[in-house]
């Protein structure tokens, strides 16, 4: 029989990246951690961690095992939850972009609330990167991100794919301008990478006229016929428009929207929210831009 305890521990020291840090967030010191990780790896007979540096890293066994381990601490959660039946109620603290905030959380919040009116929600709106860590350190329950396979973002569950669009302003005709002017996100968000690898492959040039986290920037500078960019479907705007490879521009990956949640603790109110954050993605409907 696998222990649960051990299992949980050992999503922990996954998610953070080290023991310590582990011991802090499942409440134990680091010499029991390290004792039920020698224990678990006695039970699955085979090594699951290799210390790179200051931090232990999974072996491809650990990586193998991590997907079980998880799968078996939410239904044990599940399972005491279903058997719980006080009302739901307390704190859920969510992490969205701006861009996801203004577009998603109106309707995810306002059915929430309905249906768990003694529930609260504590809303925080940063860049996916922040929002990844702060899920690691256990400051986040659950975010709404960009997904992008990297470190750190292997609990990311993908829950709506879009289509990534190059948008002009309806009444300028900037995207003929040489070289490009564009308006994106700062250096490390995904869209702006992925435009910018695009337009190189074009052996295309370009100039960053506009950087900001902040979405509403993005999309002014657009509007206001001052530069292209690129956006999610979902976020077209009335005054925008669509340029497709008819109009030279080459075509973009696809936008993955997913839930991260933090494995440190799991809760009723925290699954009634994810569930609701599933069921209005799906649900979205796409604004019309102007032709």
């Amino acid at each position: 029989m696998l222990d649960l305890d051990q299992l949980r521990t050992f999503v922990a020291i996954a998610e953070c990246g080290s023991f310590t840090r582990a011991a802090e967030n499942v409440h134990k010191t680091q010499s029991a951690v390290s004792m039920q990780m020698r224990r678990l790896e006695e039970r699955i007979g085979k090594p699951l961690f290799v210390r790179v540096g200051r931090q232990s890293k999974l072996t491809e066994h650990g990586e193998r095992l991590l997907h079980y381990a998880r799968r078996l601490v939410q239904l044990n959660d599940e399972t005491l939850a279903a058997f719980d039946d006080m009302e739901l109620a307390g704190l859920v603290r969510l992490g969205t972009p701006d861009d996801y905030a203004d577009r998603f959380l109106p309707e995810i919040l306002a059915r929430f609330s309905r249906s768990n009116p003694k529930a609260e929600v504590s809303v925080v709106c940063a860049p996916t990167p922040n929002l990844a860590d702060m899920i690691s350190e256990g400051e986040l329950d659950v975010a709404i991100i960009t997904h992008v396979q990297k470190k750190g973002r292997r609990n990311a569950e993908i829950v709506r794919r879009e289509p990534l669009l190059w948008v002009a302003s309806a009444r300028h005709a900037v995207e003929n301008e040489s070289p490009l002017p564009l308006a994106l996100g700062r250096a490390t968000c995904d869209w702006r990478k992925a435009a910018i690898s695009a337009l190189e492959d074009q052996l295309r040039e370009y100039r960053l006229l506009y950087s900001s986290w902040n979405s509403t920037a993005v999309g002014a500078a657009v509007l206001a016929g001052l530069s292209i960019s690129v956006l999610p479907e979902s976020a077209l705007r009335s005054g925008m428009r669509v340029l497709t490879e008819a109009d030279g521009f080459p075509r973009l990956p696809e936008c993955e929207i997913a839930i991260m949640r933090s494995w440190h603790k799991s809760s009723r109110v925290t699954d009634a929210l994810v569930e609701h954050i599933v069921s209005s993605l799906d649900n979205l409907s796409v604004p019309q831009a102007a032709e």
